[in-house]
């Protein structure tokens, strides 16, 4: 395959790259901002898809961010490997804002209080409900009890106040790095193009002169 790593990594160098990569989360920061800079596409396209990625990062469905914001910049004719890239917004540095402003958020506008249970690791609470998801789903297949108490407490108290609660700030951050990535964008390709114009009347210039060169000696 193409895109196969040569070198395949152990789980555990999986997980700490994904915390803590290679070089660093400035390294990172600045190999996104580079490669989103250099897409074949044009700035409009390319922003709307940092739109996407940006928003998606503010829902609660882990695991999905890949394809939910690449679903969402096909539909708003954002380019989908933006949408991608952008969801690097989404880090184990910046979730627990993002999960701790969409929570309280959503628990308001719904007017619900806080639970407690959230102060105990909200990562431990999704993965909970994630296994009790598969047991269930396992148990309607097989004569296993399917409880589903839990899981529907999981979607009142923490599921859905995300949900709600984050739409409001995933626009807004959304709405900011689309308005500041597009002139970004727009003054990176129109520089570019006029480096790579420069660049080609040299060459044109380099090669006219060659051949005078060869002119006169004949």
């Amino acid at each position: 395959m193409v895109f196969k790593r040569r070198d395949k990594r152990p789980l555990w160098k999986v997980v700490t790259d994904f915390v803590w990569p290679k070089g660093g989360w400035t390294r990172g920061f600045h190999y996104v901002k580079h490669r989103l800079r250099r897409l074949p596409d044009p700035p409009h396209r390319i922003a709307r898809g940092i739109f996407s990625g940006i928003l998606v990062t503010f829902t609660p469905f882990f695991g999905l961010h890949f394809f939910l914001a690449a679903g969402l910049a096909w539909l708003i004719r954002g380019n989908i490997v933006a949408s991608l890239l952008s969801t690097f917004v989404g880090n184990p540095l910046t979730f627990p804002i993002i999960v701790t402003v969409s929570l309280r958020f959503g628990h308001f506008l719904l007017g619900q209080p806080m639970p407690t249970e959230v102060d105990e690791g909200l990562a431990r609470i999704f993965w909970e409900a994630i296994k009790e998801l598969f047991w269930n789903i396992w148990a309607g297949l097989t004569d296993a009890y399917a409880d589903w108490t839990r899981l529907a407490d999981f979607y009142h108290e923490i599921f859905l106040p995300y949900l709600v609660g984050g739409i409001i700030p995933g626009l807004i951050a959304a709405f900011i790095g689309y308005h500041v990535s597009l002139p970004l964008i727009q003054a990176y390709q129109k520089r570019r193009k006029g480096a790579l114009k420069a660049k080609l009347a040299a060459l044109k210039e380099k090669a006219s002169s060659k051949a005078d060169g060869r002119n006169k000696h004949d």
